[in-house]
């Protein structure tokens, strides 16, 4: 660390903890802006120090925001962490519109190379799709998926491959009510994605999710793009593989027809996630990709914020965005849905952080959300949508999903996002096919430890050799070159085949 750089990062003048940017021996003497601290304990990197004494009850204050109550006595230069601070529910007003500013588009058109569909839709990726109703029709659409090897589809240099969308659900469940009316609108969320060019949806045939059902209402894709199969129509299992394997070769010369134009970056939405979170998320790469956000948005385009167990106890910062009160109002009525289904099944909302993010550094659920809604930048939020409803508003929206990130990713995808941000201090490997992901490291030494994997390092804020404003601008650009094609790692890793995971509601019967 440059000698010029404090050891200490303290967030907010209201703060009595700061942010070690490396490890601190015991003893070691750290300056603040108000003087000089020793440390009392060891303290990891991205972990807590008091900064001043906390008495047992009083509140811990990170990002000028309260994180958590002391549970004993809190010395100044303590390790603050689990041992020594509790949850505390958030007292914070959700009045709505006390932050929210219009927003006024940027001068300069901002474009990327995009994939314009027959609807006037833009794709950033071009894939066939081989959707299944049923779980037991995934084999055969992961057997049909992969007779489409690389070296089959050389002569379709457009294509960037055929991609199997299986899942454990569609049948043992009731036929109507709310667990089938999410896993329909996932499914169709999918089969409607522009990042696929054609789609087969596959079922059994006497499954509770019936084929039928699942497409009606589906827009039509352009002609010899759909089709629908069986396996019982089919004749069995080597029939309707075989069956799969033609459509599919019938779409394929269409597909790949596609080209890349330069189109408006209004056409480019966006999902915002974060995993495997540590004590620099919030610092680094969550406030770096809400930089690029504010830039997306002020081009047109959309984002997506999601995972609503991980907002708990700083939705106040966004209701206070809202563009109106039935926008704060849609957004609180989902975080009490979500009070109400854990107490139902025994748990509560502290029941996150996990275990990864309390080693790297994060306390409660209220200092995880705080760093989490830095990923949503400063712009207004415009709408609040429920799991995996077509996302149709531009600017900053939210989704409700579950903290869980292939559940929340999946959620976005079937809203309509074509490309994934991914925010990780632990380190996450994610691919979520058809739609791009891009990992952000929190720091260097994960970004250099997982080269392979780490699309963006945004370990520089904390070292102090970029601003988050400037870190921001290079991410924006990445996004853009992504959208336009420029693989990520998750792609070059061969990664996203198995990340479908639409979230299961009600009873397995």
């Amino acid at each position: 660390m440059p000698p010029s750089i404090p050891l200490l990062i303290q967030l907010s003048d209201l703060d009595n903890v700061g942010v070690a940017r490396s490890p601190l021996a015991a003893g070691q003497r750290v300056e603040t802006g108000g003087g000089v601290v020793v440390a009392a304990d060891a303290i990891a990197a991205g972990h807590k120090l008091a900064l001043q004494p906390i008495a047992k009850g009083a509140r811990v204050l990170k990002y000028g925001q309260t994180i958590g109550l002391a549970t004993r006595d809190i010395a100044v230069g303590e390790h603050v962490h689990v041992h020594n601070v509790a949850m505390v529910a958030s007292q914070a007003e959700h009045g709505a519109g006390g932050a929210y500013v219009p927003l006024v588009p940027g001068s300069e058109p901002i474009t990327f190379q995009g994939i314009v569909r027959a609807d006037g839709r833009v794709a950033t990726r071009n894939y066939l799709g081989v959707v299944s109703s049923v779980n037991c029709s995934a084999t055969v659409c992961q057997r049909i998926a992969q007779h489409f090897t690389p070296e089959a589809l050389r002569v379709f240099p457009n294509v960037d491959g055929v991609v199997a969308i299986t899942h454990g659900q569609g049948c043992g469940m009731a036929g109507t009510g709310e667990s089938m009316d999410v896993l329909r609108r996932t499914l169709r969320g999918y089969a409607d994605q522009p990042n696929f060019a054609g789609v087969l949806v596959m079922g059994l045939g006497c499954e509770v999710n019936q084929v039928a059902g699942l497409v009606q209402g589906l827009p039509e894709r352009a002609p010899g793009l759909f089709a629908t199969l069986k396996i019982q129509e089919a004749g069995g299992t080597r029939e309707a593989i075989a069956a799969g394997i033609a459509a599919l070769e019938q779409m394929l010369p269409i597909a790949n027809r596609a080209t890349r134009e330069p189109v408006s970056a209004r056409h480019l939405t966006v999902g915002l996630q974060c995993g495997g979170s540590d004590g620099y998320s919030g610092i680094s790469a969550n406030p770096v990709l809400g930089a690029a956000v504010d830039l997306l948005v002020r081009a047109g385009g959309t984002a997506i914020l999601s995972e609503t167990p991980e907002i708990y106890g700083a939705e106040h910062l966004l209701t206070a965005r809202a563009a109106s009160q039935a926008v704060a109002d849609q957004l609180m009525a989902r975080l009490q849905w979500w009070e109400h289904y854990t107490q139902t099944h025994g748990a509560d909302m502290n029941n996150n952080p996990s275990p990864g993010n309390k080693a790297g550094g994060i306390t409660t659920i209220l200092e995880k959300s705080l760093g989490a809604v830095a990923k949503a930048g400063s712009t207004g939020l415009m709408a609040v949508y429920e799991y995996a409803q077509p996302v149709r508003a531009q600017g900053l929206v939210f989704m409700d999903t579950p903290g869980y990130d292939p559940v929340s990713a999946t959620g976005q995808v079937a809203g309509g996002a074509t490309l994934i941000c991914f925010t990780t201090g632990r380190g996450s490997t994610y691919g979520c096919k058809p739609t791009p992901s891009l990992k952000l490291a929190t720091h260097t030494a994960l970004f250099e430890r997982m080269r392979l994997d780490m699309d963006f390092d945004a370990g520089t804020v904390v070292e102090g050799t970029q601003t988050i404003a400037q870190a921001g601008q290079q991410l924006f650009e990445l996004m853009l070159a992504t959208a336009s094609g420029q693989p990520t790692c998750s792609e070059n890793n061969g990664l996203g085949d198995n990340e479908f995971v639409p979230w299961q509601l009600g009873a397995v019967m």
